[in-house]
């Protein structure tokens, strides 16, 4: 999937910057023209595309690390900020216009990117440390506190230097000078200043003292201004002697001006926007959280959800809570996940159910996208009823002064986050879940959805077993979709009707495809299969055809077929980690098979002692090509038995 989303971005050259979340990857395309946006969607295993707030984001869910890593593996670098910058610092190929709002977004975005794991790792350790002191087994004097809370406050006492991390990579700029240059807001020494509370003076121009532990937009403003003087220093300096030179007028240039001007009006500008939040709060305090209940799925579809994102952190390093993203996001999470579950429940196709039952669960603790854009966004319905549940929702948590105590996305699972002071908090917590499940799930079940007929129901079923060994790929299943299938599966072309089969490339136990502990296989995202649990390490070719893929690891091999069938066998789960240790095979891609040539032999007691399992999924990565796909019952099966029929 990583090679195919590579390709249809517009190839490695295309890939400007590249980041990732929770469930999607984050470009920047030095020309999006060159993105094939259809297709991607289209992919096996690709829940959406979103081109907004500045970035091209494809959706993949859970496995967005995997792919990420060999997408950046494919390009070299995980910023490819040294491949695509020319040396004027500026990025070959045409950029793409963008409004101010968008541009403003995609820098916070790819800013906070790489910061997320760490501020959500300390928020998380302070939950656990208010869950410790309720419960009494911790006390707030002792030294185990004190030495969990300075763990806990680090991400947020030097965010300034964590931030600076992420906008070198968005401005292009060194990043280790960055991180030099907020080390020097944050330095013992400026704090110093700061407990003497004397005037202070650069060079007659007076200094305004200011902390600036936990800020966020001074140092932003500080790496864009030093991107500028990176590039003057390296066309000023000699080519011999710049190695000392560059680095000596970049520190020297930007960090006074960081101290003097830039750095104080940051500052002031981070001050003016939460002081204008804290204002509405103030006034209304129901408004925000009901905004932010309402319109999270909108936000999320756009790619501004990041626009909050610095007023929040702003307001948990300076309050140590913040209510501008968490009750909001908090009512709008849970309403997804009671949409999703209740079309889970309300649901007749065995697809959907299987998917809006995993994503909706996944919602409930926090993480919406695959419920937003698998389930709700298709169905519409639901999509409406979770926002009206969260905007429910969040008036509640709005006038009862919710506010959560640490940066965790909001869910069942990060509940003990509005665990703190005030003893009535988490109460209010779990009541604004409540809400927001019940108010959804209710309207939900009463309004109803369009339900997508089953394909069991068209005739596209296995003859040979009462069960289907596989799920579909999640693909669009609304009427007129379907309507489509129907006729290109019954009023063929008599030359379309061609009976294919797919031997057994290995000897071993025949199971649905369902055994597979790997979602991408198990729920069908990457087409219809079967699976078989070897009894001996030999893989043969099930196909004739040419080899068109094969991993460096040796455990994933790709055949294109003579007659159009693509068949994908991946050798275990995660077995990419073992790097080709008990793997050996000659072949590469390009080479010609016949059916029954041995590809591939593996030591499976070897791979079961490194604690891997050894289950060998067998895909028709083309599913959707075929009118009907027969898998045959489970069975031991030998080498060259048929396990698929194909028409």
């Amino acid at each position: 999937m990583g090679q195919e989303i590579t390709e249809l971005v517009g190839t490695k050259d295309n890939i400007a910057r590249l980041t990732h979340c929770a469930t999607r990857l984050r470009f920047e395309l030095h020309d999006i023209s060159k993105a094939e946006t259809e297709k991607l969607k289209a992919l096996p295993g690709v829940i959406t595309v979103v081109n907004n707030g500045g970035q091209y984001q494809v959706v993949v869910g859970n496995e967005v690390q995997q792919v990420y890593r060999v997408i950046t593996q494919q390009m070299g670098s995980a910023t490819r900020s040294a491949d695509t910058t020319s040396a004027s610092g500026k990025n070959n190929g045409p950029k793409q216009k963008q409004s101010w709002i968008s541009r403003f977004i995609s820098v916070i975005s790819t800013t906070f990117t790489p910061v997320i794991p760490a501020i959500i790792g300390a928020g998380m350790i302070k939950a656990i440390l208010a869950v410790l002191v309720l419960t009494g087994l911790v006390t707030t004097e002792s030294q185990n506190y004190y030495i969990l809370n300075t763990i806990a406050d680090a991400a947020f006492y030097f965010m300034p230097i964590l931030l600076a991390y992420g906008a070198s990579i968005k401005f292009e700029t060194s990043p280790i000078l960055a991180m030099t240059v907020a080390g020097v807001l944050l330095h013992p020494g400026w704090s110093a200043l700061m407990a003497e509370g004397k005037d202070v003076f650069f060079i007659g121009v007076p200094v305004r003292l200011t902390d600036y532990a936990g800020s966020v937009l001074p140092i932003i403003i500080v790496v864009w201004l030093m991107s500028y003087i990176e590039r003057f220093a390296d066309r000023v300096s000699p080519s011999m002697i710049k190695f000392f030179t560059k680095p000596m007028i970049v520190l020297l240039i930007t960090a006074p001006l960081a101290l003097v001007a830039i750095g104080p009006f940051g500052t002031y500008l981070n001050d003016l926007v939460a002081m204008g939040a804290e204002a509405i709060n103030a006034r209304a305090s129901w408004l925000i959280p009901l905004l932010m209940g309402t319109l999270q799925p909108f936000l999320i579809v756009t790619g501004t959800a990041w626009a909050m994102t610095p007023i929040a952190t702003s307001q948990l390093t300076k309050n140590g809570y913040e209510m501008i993203n968490g009750p909001g996001m908090l009512a709008s999470n849970i309403a997804q996940g009671g949409a999703t579950l209740a079309v889970a429940l309300k649901t007749k196709n065995k697809k959907l159910k299987q998917l809006a039952a995993s994503s909706g669960f996944t919602a409930v603790l926090g993480i919406t996208e695959p419920s937003l854009y698998g389930v709700t966004l298709k169905l519409k319905k639901p999509l409406i009823a979770a926002m009206i549940g969260g905007g429910v929702a969040g008036i509640y948590a709005g006038l009862t002064g919710l506010v959560r105590y640490a940066f965790v996305s909001p869910g069942l699972a990060a509940l003990p986050a509005f665990i703190g002071s005030n003893p009535m908090n988490i109460v209010h917590a779990i009541v604004t879940c409540l809400i927001a499940f019940v108010v959804t799930f209710a309207l939900t079940w009463i309004i109803g959805f369009e339900d997508p007929v089953d394909d069991e129901e068209e005739g596209n079923t296995n003859v040979n077993d009462d069960k289907p060994l596989s799920g579909q790929p999640v693909q669009d299943n609304s009427p007129s979709t379907k309507s489509s299938t129907i006729t290109n599966a019954n009023v063929p072309s008599q030359n379309e009707l061609l009976p294919l089969t797919i031997a057994s490339p290995m000897q071993g136990e025949l199971v649905h495809l369902d055994r597979v502990p790997d979602d991408v296989f198990s729920l069908g995202l990457l087409g219809k299969g079967v699976a078989i649990i070897p009894a001996k390490g030999e893989l043969y070719a099930p196909i004739a055809g040419e080899v068109t893929a094969f991993m460096d690891s040796k455990h994933a091999v790709k055949l294109n077929g003579d007659d159009g069938e693509e068949v994908l066998i991946h050798i275990g789960v995660d077995t990419v980690n073992l790097k080709g240790r008990h793997f050996d095979s000659s072949i590469k891609v390009g080479d010609r098979v016949q059916r029954g040539d041995l590809l591939i032999r593996f030591d499976i007691d070897a791979i079961k002692a490194e604690g891997y399992e050894v289950i060998t999924p067998i895909i028709i990565a083309n599913s959707d090509h075929f009118s009907d796909i027969k898998l045959e019952k489970q069975s031991p099966v030998e080498v060259g038995a048929t396990i698929i029929h194909l028409t």
